[in-house]
């Protein structure tokens, strides 16, 4: 009987959405909110995968194109696309996804390692593999979203 408490104390969830044809996931307890996509306002200078800011309930909330930030091509936000609200240390960023498509509960047994081929970018961000019915999808730490200096900044 222990055994089974302890599976129910290791046990995740985690919030699966698509950026392109890809699926991601991320620790469920790092989302504030999702949210309908609204115009982000660009700041000069900023890096490729920032978007621009939002305004939320007074805050200024920068938006990061995922996609971008991930290597692959970046996204042309339409009504359809989400902003997934994160909390990452002390800092509120959105991050600009296609959808959201799915709540994961799974435990540490269930996520397979990344391959050794994957490249420095991917090794980033991609913290293991997940299998779900057939298909694979990557879970992903958020720390490296934005530099260490870029987080300041924003």
């Amino acid at each position: 009987m222990a055994s089974s408490m302890q599976t129910d104390a290791d046990n995740r969830e985690l919030i699966a959405f698509r950026v392109g044809r890809q699926e991601f996931c991320i620790n469920v307890m790092m989302v504030r909110e999702i949210r309908g996509w609204t115009a982000a306002t660009a700041l000069p200078r900023s890096p490729r995968y920032v978007k621009g800011v939002i305004n939320l309930r007074g805050a200024v909330l920068p938006i990061v194109d995922l996609a971008v930030r991930l290597g692959l091509p970046g996204t042309e936000p339409t009504a359809r696309n989400v902003i997934i609200v994160v909390m990452i240390g002390h800092q509120q960023i959105g991050l600009l996804v296609d959808a959201v498509s799915d709540i994961l509960t799974t435990n540490d047994n269930n996520i397979q390692p990344s391959p050794d081929v994957s490249s420095d970018l991917v090794k980033t961000f991609v913290k293991g593999l997940l299998p779900v019915d057939g298909r694979m999808i990557s879970l992903i730490g958020l720390d490296n979203v934005l530099p260490a200096g870029e987080m300041e900044a924003a």
